[in-house]
């Protein structure tokens, strides 16, 4: 989708200015946290390892609660969502505030911090994120999160340099108290917020449906299953040069906490050009395109930054990697988005953090073991290997193209009036639809079917046939199965207009009179007197 809304535009929206400028604030303390972070575990340890750790002790916990948030995000109320998470944050700082400044940390409990910082942050991320989609419209989406990387990204050009001067200045404690007093802005922001209201007749889905229905959803999906398989590929490689830079400061470049933050602050500033030149490169050139010259420019930057004995050549080669990671970051975060609809896309952006932050917390360790065994230039060597494979992998896989499905919701369903009493858990359901096939249609009936099935199940829908008479064999019954009625409904609303061509093209191959027929039949093998259905009279 071609990029025409300037996404400053975007400023002219009171709910996402005052949202953004708090995320700036909470950036801006997260990134001072990091360094703190970082710059004392190579005081608590000598280990190239466990330097690296501190990376990876933040990601870990976004792959594996992420589907969890994303469950959150898509059925309850995600701006309380975000308030827990921020709260559990500002909590977890606030100890680890006290315990630096009294000296008890070691290196294991500090891991132990912020790993829970990182469990807030998997919190939080699916309903931020998702909460882009209430905001602002469809067509605004790309320059929303434009927006947001390039908002992250300016406190990460300034963010960690100011780090490093508290550090040097005031120690590890003072930059933690900083991360934890940054909570507040987006704490008292989103309590002025009142999010969008969901119009939804519908109960909650139960956990273990939703979860598994996001699973269903992504796995069904090839476009999602092609971004996640990317956004893991660089995740684990592209990791390297942020969980090895506070070594590659400390033993090539001889640097200090100082430089350690003017490093970090390069990187940023990289970043910031690259959210500003993205709707720019959008407009020239495919997202597959923009994706590999990504993985290929932070490549170059692992090659450079892991030999290069130069500070200032190092910093040069961060403001490319920096570029190159909110260009490919942002592209697969919308990517993710226009391919899923409202309904399931906090649980599919949930899961292409599982993918993306996996990545990177394998790649921390591995990144890590590699230069405890050899030194950081060969580790940052073989992650550019990988960057290229990367790369290459998209010739086979390429990111598809904004815009191609429309994925609103369709609305076309209205729950039927029915002659038994159903509550919503009542079930199971089968449901038939009736068609009648011409001989010459059968071909295109059966290719149309198949994609048909992957709807359904994607949808929801179990057990799913396609039948046909064998004394008319011009009659064709479709059947599948539902676990209760609500689910039912449930799997009609999810439909979308991408799904009405197909629909339409089904329709046009019936040769009977009207609509195809729809059967919606209950299951049950007895029922008793006080059974939750009960005959309703004629009118």
């Amino acid at each position: 989708m071609p990029e025409t809304i300037s996404p400053l535009v975007l400023f002219r929206n009171q709910t996402f200015r005052m949202l953004w400028v708090a995320a700036l604030a909470s950036n801006f303390g997260g990134l001072v946290q990091a360094v703190g972070a970082g710059w004392l575990m190579t005081s608590l340890s000598s280990s190239e390892r466990m330097v690296a750790l501190v990376q990876g002790s933040v990601t870990l916990p976004i792959m594996v609660f992420s589907l969890l948030a994303g469950v959150f995000a898509d059925n309850f109320d995600r701006r309380l969502v975000m308030l827990i998470a921020q709260g559990f944050m500002f909590a977890v700082s606030i100890v680890l505030t006290v315990l630096a400044y009294f000296g008890l940390l070691t290196p294991w409990s500090l891991l132990a911090f912020t790993f829970l910082i990182g469990c807030g942050t998997a919190l939080h991320n699916p309903s931020w994120q998702a909460t882009m989609g209430d905001i602002v419209s469809r067509e605004e989406l790309p320059s929303a999160v434009s927006l947001n990387s390039m908002g992250f990204n300016l406190m990460r050009s300034v963010g960690p340099a100011a780090g490093g001067a508290i550090v040097a200045l005031a120690g590890a404690a003072a930059a933690f108290l900083v991360n934890a007093l940054s909570y507040i802005a987006i704490i008292m922001a989103l309590f002025r917020w009142r999010a969008p209201v969901r119009d939804t007749r519908l109960p909650p889905e139960p956990m273990g449906s939703a979860f598994a229905a996001g699973l269903r959803y992504v796995a069904m999906s090839p476009n999602l299953i092609r971004v996640i398989l990317r956004g893991f590929l660089f995740g684990l490689s592209g990791v390297a040069l942020l969980a090895l830079l506070p070594v590659v400061v400390r033993v090539t470049l001889d640097g200090s906490a100082l430089l350690y933050g003017a490093m970090l602050g390069c990187f940023g500033a990289g970043a910031v050009g690259g959210a500003l030149l993205n709707a720019h490169l959008r407009a020239r050139f495919i997202n597959e395109q923009i994706a590999r010259g990504a993985f290929l420019g932070l490549a170059l930057c692992c090659g450079i930054v892991g030999h290069s004995p130069y500070a200032p050549v190092s910093g040069v080669a961060l403001l490319l990697g920096g570029a190159c990671w909110v260009l490919a970051m942002s592209m697969f975060n919308v990517t993710v988005q226009l391919s899923t609809p409202r309904w399931v896309v906090g649980r599919a952006l949930a899961l292409f953090q599982t993918g993306t932050f996996g990545g990177m917390a394998i790649g921390s360790w591995l990144w890590g073991a590699i230069a405890q065994h050899s030194n950081p230039g060969t580790s940052l060597t073989w992650a550019l290997v990988l960057l290229v494979g990367g790369a290459f992998i998209g010739m086979r896989l390429p990111l598809p193209e904004f815009g191609t499905l429309n994925l609103d919701p369709l609305n076309r369903f209205r729950e039927p009036a029915l002659r038994l009493d159903l509550n919503y858990r009542s079930g199971p359901v089968m449901v038939m639809v009736d068609y009648v096939i011409d001989q010459s249609d059968v071909s295109e009936f059966l290719e149309a079917m198949s994609e048909r099935r992957r709807v359904r199940i994607r949808d929801g829908a179990q057990q799913w046939t396609l039948l046909r008479d064998l004394e008319k064999p011009e009659h064709w019954s479709e059947s599948y199965h539902v676990p209760t009625w609500g689910e039912y409904v449930r799997h009609n609303q999810r439909r979308t207009h991408a799904d009405a061509a197909l629909s339409d093209r089904i329709r046009a191959l019936h040769r009977a009179p009207g609509l195809p027929t729809v059967h919606r039949m209950i299951e049950r093998q007895t029922v008793a007197l006080h059974d939750d259905m009960r005959l309703q009279p004629n009118g």
